[in-house]
């Protein structure tokens, strides 16, 4: 059984010896098969960049969150303006339909959205720290807000 498969390695040598070193289009496919594999480093270059680029880019945010937890600095109302809006555009399907007014951590929401779109975003706002106080003022629309 050795030998057999001794014999079939050494004539696939001999067939891609003779492919390679064809006197008419050997040059060509030598040509095609250091251009594959230079293109072939390029791309596994590519990936390798582009993924440590993506782990240092989510090490810097763990960083960045992990240091906002830890800070005890005051944030200003129209910050806690843009973070809130943020989460909300993330949880209810149509954001605009919702105001925030922010005056010194309290937090007053209007607007519509659904049952399960509210108590999401009240369970985040909650979360967040430089929330003070919630008053809740949006309406649950069972099929949702309108168009």
């Amino acid at each position: 059984m050795r030998t057999v498969a001794r014999f079939a390695a050494v004539f696939a040598a001999g067939v891609a010896l003779m492919y390679y070193l064809d006197p008419v289009t050997g040059r060509r496919r030598r040509a095609l098969a250091r251009d594959r594999g230079v293109s072939a480093g390029h791309e596994a270059e590519h990936l390798v960049r582009s993924k440590s680029r993506h782990a240092i880019d989510r090490a810097q945010g763990m960083m960045a969150r992990a240091r906002a937890g830890l800070s005890h600095s005051p944030v200003d109302d129209g910050q806690l303006y843009g973070r809130i809006r943020t989460r909300l555009g993330r949880m209810v399907a149509h954001p605009g339909e919702v105001s925030v007014e922010v005056d010194g951590g309290h937090v007053v929401l209007r607007g519509h959205a659904t049952d399960a779109e509210i108590d999401d975003l009240m369970a985040a706002l909650v979360a967040m720290r430089e929330v003070a106080g919630i008053d809740n003022r949006i309406s649950a629309d069972v099929s949702g807000p309108p168009h």
